[in-house]
């Protein structure tokens, strides 16, 4: 088994979605997925999303900036910013977009089985967490599934 999924958390408060997913890697080479962009465009997004990255300045205010392919040809441009990076147990990344303005924060927590990977999604504006929460909860599920995936894929083989 490469992860053991969590039923959908309930949300904290109004205007937050958290999504959680206990991966089979430790905290670092969990880290280490994220920190390099190379291995981050590999699973970053939804099913059937691909990225093309532009900045990707991984230090707290560096900018990361890039376009999100969508499997029906769209582009979605997104503009963010590393607030603060403290390894290998959490990531806080700005989400700029007019309207859609969020805080997403990435904890990785050590458990027995691996590490459990945590983000909470906060909103600026809670009705805009309502609207796009049945589109997000299952979004976040195949980014997990993508990372484990990947995770599974990087193991060297034992023999």
């Amino acid at each position: 088994m490469i992860t053991r999924p969590h039923p959908p958390a309930a949300s904290p408060s109004p205007g937050v979605i958290v999504s959680s997913r206990i991966l089979i890697a430790t905290r670092e080479e969990l880290f280490a997925t994220i920190r390099d962009p190379a291995r981050l465009a590999q699973w970053w997004g939804p099913k059937g999303f691909t990225n093309t990255f532009k900045v990707f300045d991984f230090r707290p205010g560096g900018a990361w900036r890039f376009t999100l392919h969508g499997p029906d040809g769209s582009a979605h441009e997104m503009e963010q910013q590393f607030a603060e990076i403290v390894p290998p147990e959490r990531i806080v990344v700005r989400h700029f977009q007019p309207g859609h303005d969020f805080t997403l924060t990435m904890s990785l927590a050590a458990r027995n089985d691996g590490t459990e990977l945590t983000w909470e999604m906060r909103f600026a504006d809670p009705a805009e967490a309502e609207r796009v929460r049945a589109f997000v909860v299952p979004a976040n599920e195949q980014n997990f599934d993508r990372l484990a995936a990947h995770l599974s894929a990087s193991r060297p083989v034992v023999r």
